[in-house]
């Protein structure tokens, strides 16, 4: 048994930050509907293609585990059958522009009364306030929610990076919105309204920024190498490189071959419970009783000299053997490893982390597989489905539709 097995999901999201949600709820087990337009489908089907005509790696990652169906949701039978699919499901989820479905005659006061268990779940791009009504994607969430602003250089622009914590981070959000919902309504008996915002979602992931803007009023951040680079702070919260977040100084140094390979890299964090190791390791013993470098405090006005230090010894080393070295000494590093170190790593494989999926227009192909572990509840990854390919069985199983009737749909073009 899977842990949502007896959930039914109608899934009218599309692109990605609600297809993260219903794709996670379907490696959970729950029953997945997802809903497009006939001939068009999904927009991502036809996105980024790398083979013609053939659903592309954008949505084939993005939908496992679903059941399609089309559905002409502006035909009067589209209509009809939409209705019915809100009486049988447990949970609508949509990432529509605000008040899409409102236009279509399915406001969530239309949804109550036709099934008042029903959880409606939505993705916006803002949440209450003056930007609710504007249109939002991975990279404008990044920046409307605070990321880009604190990634980067001190003197360089702002940054997005490459997570897509405003979509996808987004989409895990609304999931655990969805699974609080269906827990409570064990209790009320009622569904609920579930919104997650990027915007909410991407700030809430910044919160040691936040954290640092509140620090900032009172002093310098003295863990940020501008302090020890005697750079002036302003009144905001500061692009901060590669320094840590958190209350260790960190720093990404160049590892052997980093001439060549762009990822001949470590992340290398001075922890103070490490100190004296790391001046072992790195040659540098004298400093573990030095008064320039014994304690935390004296060496954060020197952070830039002890990095130096401490890369001239990486240097010399590749990142997997400064990580074999640095390990056992209890000495925080971590390899800069490329997607194609991590599409290629056995173990990543072997806990499902990265899998191979058979596709029967596409062939072979590497996804991401479930992040999270349930020890009594598999979660295996089943292929995306073709545009329509469930619809017949989804009005039989679901539905209850004879032959006749799907028949009729069709002729209707409501299927």
């Amino acid at each position: 048994m899977k842990a949502l097995d007896e959930i039914r999901i109608l899934d009218m999201t599309h692109v990605q930050s609600g297809p993260t949600c219903t794709q996670l709820l379907g490696w959970f087990g729950a029953d997945v509907i997802k809903v497009e337009r006939p001939g068009v489908g999904d927009a991502t089907r036809g996105q980024l293609r790398d083979i013609p005509d053939v659903d592309s790696l954008y949505f084939t990652m993005l939908n496992h585990n679903k059941r399609s169906i089309t559905l002409n949701t502006k035909d009067e039978t589209g209509k009809e059958i939409f209705t019915r699919l809100i009486q049988e499901c447990d949970v609508m989820v949509e990432n529509f522009a605000p008040g899409a479905l409102d236009r279509m005659g399915f406001s969530w006061e239309k949804i109550q009364q036709i099934n008042p268990r029903m959880i409606y779940a939505s993705v916006k791009g803002f949440g209450p306030g003056p930007y609710s009504d504007c249109k939002v994607y991975e990279n404008v969430a990044q920046c409307a929610g605070g990321s880009a602003s604190t990634t980067g250089f001190l003197d360089g622009p702002p940054l997005v990076t490459g997570s897509q914590i405003g979509d996808s981070g987004t989409g895990l959000n609304l999931a655990l919105g969805i699974v609080t919902a269906l827990f409570q309504r064990e209790t009320t008996g009622k569904g609920q309204r579930v919104l997650a915002s990027m915007q909410d979602g991407v700030l809430n992931l910044c919160r040691v920024k936040l954290r640092d803007q509140q620090r900032l009023q009172r002093g310098p951040l003295t863990e940020y190498s501008q302090h020890s680079e005697q750079i002036e702070f302003g009144d905001t919260t500061p692009r901060a490189g590669n320094d840590s977040g958190g209350g260790q100084p960190g720093c990404i140094l160049k590892c052997k071959g980093w001439e060549a390979d762009p990822n001949a890299y470590t992340y290398f964090i001075a922890q103070a419970a490490a100190w004296k190791n790391i001046c072992d390791v790195i040659g540098r013993p004298s400093w573990k009783e030095d008064s320039d470098f014994a304690t935390p405090a004296v060496r954060l006005p020197r952070l830039g000299e002890v990095f130096k230090a401490i890369e001239s010894w990486t240097m010399t080393k590749t990142k997997y053997e400064v990580m074999d070295i640095c390990n056992p000494l209890d000495i925080p590093v971590g390899p800069i490893l490329s997607m194609k170190e991590l599409s290629e790593e056995p173990s990543l494989r072997d806990t499902g982390t990265i899998v191979s999926v058979e596709h029967p227009e596409r062939g072979s192909y590497l996804t991401v597989g479930n992040p999270i572990k349930l020890s009594d509840s598999p979660s295996e990854v089943e292929r995306s489905p073709l545009l329509g390919e469930h619809t017949d069985a989804i009005l039989r199983e679901v539905l209850g539709f004879g032959d006749e009737e799907i028949a009729s749909a069709r002729s209707a073009g409501a299927v």
